[in-house]
C-alpha cells in the first residue's frame, strides 16, 4: 500500500504507514482484497486511528445495549455515564469481560488490564498471551504495548493471521469478498457493518 493510496480514504492514518506495511508483509497479507480489508478493519475500530485503547464511556442504555447479560438495569445505571457521574470505565471492564477470553473474574482487574488496545482493538488475556508469544514479547506483564501503533499494527495482523475466531486467516473471507463474515470475528457481532463494507469498498477502489 502506498501512501497516495491511504491519503485518499484515512489521511490521519499517514503516519502509521510503514507500521501497516509491515504487518502486513510479516503475517502474509498480500492480495489487495485481504489489503484493504484489513485496513479498512483497523479504521472501523480505531476511528481513524484516533483510539489506541477501546472507549468504554457508555450510557446505562448502551451497556444494556451492548451486554445485556453482564449488566442489570441497576448496575448499568450505577456504572454507566449519567448526568449524576461519569461512566466507571474500569468497572464496566471488568464486568464485561470477566471470565472471558482467558480473564479471571471481575474482582482481579483482569477485564480493565486486557481491554482493547491498538488499531485493532485486540481484547482478552489469552489474545494478549497468544499475541505477545508470537511477537516474542511480554503482553501480558506489558500490555500497554498493543496501545503503541507499531506493536498495534502487528497484533492486529497477528489477530487477522492466526488469532481470530474462524482459526484462518481472515484473508480467506476477504478474497471471497465476504466482508460481514470478517467484520463478525474481528468485532464478535454486527457492529458497524455497513461502515466496515463501506471502508473496505474505499480501500478496494483507490487499490485497482
Amino acid at each position: 500500500m502506498n501512501i497516495d493510496q491511504l491519503r485518499k480514504v484515512a489521511p490521519r492514518a499517514l503516519p502509521y504507514l510503514n507500521q501497516i506495511n509491515l504487518a502486513m508483509l510479516k503475517f502474509g497479507i498480500t492480495t489487495k482484497a485481504s489489503q484493504a480489508a484489513y485496513v479498512a478493519q483497523m479504521l472501523h475500530e480505531s476511528g481513524n486511528f484516533t483510539k489506541m485503547e477501546e472507549n468504554l464511556n457508555y450510557s446505562p442504555v448502551g451497556l444494556l445495549a451492548t451486554w445485556p447479560s453482564r449488566f442489570t438495569p441497576a448496575t448499568a445505571a450505577q456504572y454507566g455515564r449519567t448526568a449524576a457521574h461519569p461512566a466507571n470505565q474500569v468497572i464496566i471492564a471488568n464486568i464485561a469481560y470477566g471470565n472471558r477470553m482467558g480473564n479471571g473474574p471481575s474482582t482481579t482487574g483482569e477485564g480493565w488490564r486486557y481491554r482493547g488496545r491498538g488499531p485493532g482493538q485486540l481484547t482478552g488475556k489469552n489474545n494478549y498471551r497468544d499475541c505477545g508469544a508470537a511477537l516474542g514479547m511480554d503482553l501480558i506483564a506489558y500490555p500497554e504495548l498493543v496501545a503503541s501503533p507499531d506493536v498495534g499494527c502487528l497484533a492486529f495482523a497477528w489477530f487477522w493471521s492466526k488469532g481470530n475466531p474462524t482459526g484462518k486467516s481472515l484473508s480467506l473471507l476477504a478474497d471471497k469478498g465476504q466482508i460481514n463474515a470478517v467484520s463478525v470475528a474481528v468485532n464478535g457481532g454486527e457492529k458497524g457493518l455497513a461502515e466496515r463494507a463501506q471502508l473496505t469498498r474505499d480501500m478496494m477502489a483507490v487499490m485497482a
